[in-house]
């Protein structure tokens, strides 16, 4: 059988949906659908139907997944094996990572890995959803957790604290006048949210982000406190910390990788430039910076 096919194919099981399964390849629906339906000609069964809930596999579209399963991780471990013993500094390197964490204070230091491998292609994704190492969504990823998998090559690269901020002039405002805080609905990850609900002991909300950078521009418009990273908020100057930080919320920043890539020269090259760069910058990320030396912290 052709791969093309079973991948085309496992690209529609997965997702749901033929439109689903287009946007995960990058190929237009009509083509898609025109290529399932030969598929299912081919073998000369129904591999999907269409109901009122959605698409749905037949038992045949569930034996042929299997197989595909099978198939794609033997081709992922090939793939590899033989790329993981590649020496040479080039090629591509698709590296996912935290939007706030990406954008700002991670930006320079994958410039300067650039900079400094010029022949590696370096592709950046940001998310903050979980991502398939095994399936190659990415070759790196960096996330912030304090239980990394165990079926990955985990690197530890550094201890990221956290506390609540608030608008120099909301807080000023707030300890004159006496009363609680309000605090906005946070979405951008399980941690700020439970961090949240405990902190606001139930408070109605009203006003609602899913983005820490979000978070830091509805603070200096004075919406009220909230969590963010140290790395983040000692680096603005129009806010301050509103209580001192609780090693409870510490959280580990983490390289993730696939251990067929434990030999690929680019992901160790990777792995040990972000290890350098995080030694050099470790007292931003543990909110131990002088005042006078924070807004230079991130350069």
């Amino acid at each position: 059988m052709n791969w093309d096919d079973l991948r085309l194919f496992l690209a529609v099981a997965r997702e749901g949906s033929i439109s689903g399964g287009a946007r995960k390849l990058g190929v237009q629906h009509s083509t898609v659908s025109r290529r399932m339906r030969a598929l299912e000609a081919k073998l000369g069964v129904r591999l999907i139907e269409r109901k009122k809930s959605g698409y749905e596999l037949t038992p045949a579209g569930e034996r042929l997944k299997l197989a595909a399963c099978k198939m794609e991780h033997q081709l992922l471990e090939v793939d590899g094996s033989l790329g993981g013993w590649d020496a040479r500094l080039t090629g591509e390197l698709r590296v996912s990572a935290i939007n706030s964490m990406a954008s700002g204070i991670l930006m320079p230091m994958f410039a300067r890995f650039s900079r400094r491998y010029p022949d590696i292609e370096l592709h950046l994704l940001t998310s903050n959803e979980n991502i398939s190492l095994v399936e190659r969504d990415a070759d790196v990823a960096m996330r912030l957790t304090n239980t990394p998998t165990d079926t990955l090559i985990c690197t530890l690269l550094g201890t990221v604290t956290s506390t609540v901020y608030g608008s120099r002039d909301y807080l000023a405002q707030l300890r004159s006048q006496g009363g609680k805080p309000a605090w906005p609905g946070v979405t951008c990850c399980g941690f700020h949210q439970s961090w949240t609900k405990k902190k606001s002991a139930g408070q109605r909300q009203t006003f609602f982000v899913d983005d820490p950078l979000l978070t830091t521009a509805a603070l200096k418009q004075q919406m009220g406190v909230a969590y963010l990273p140290c790395f983040m908020g000692d680096c603005e100057p129009e806010l301050e910390r509103f209580c001192p930080p609780d090693p409870q919320m510490n959280l580990g920043l983490w390289l993730l990788f696939h251990p067929d890539l434990k030999q690929t020269a680019r992901v160790l090259a990777f792995r040990d430039h972000m290890l350098d760069e995080m030694n050099a910058h470790m007292a931003l990320f543990a909110g131990k910076l002088p005042v006078g030396k924070k807004a230079e912290a991130s350069e």
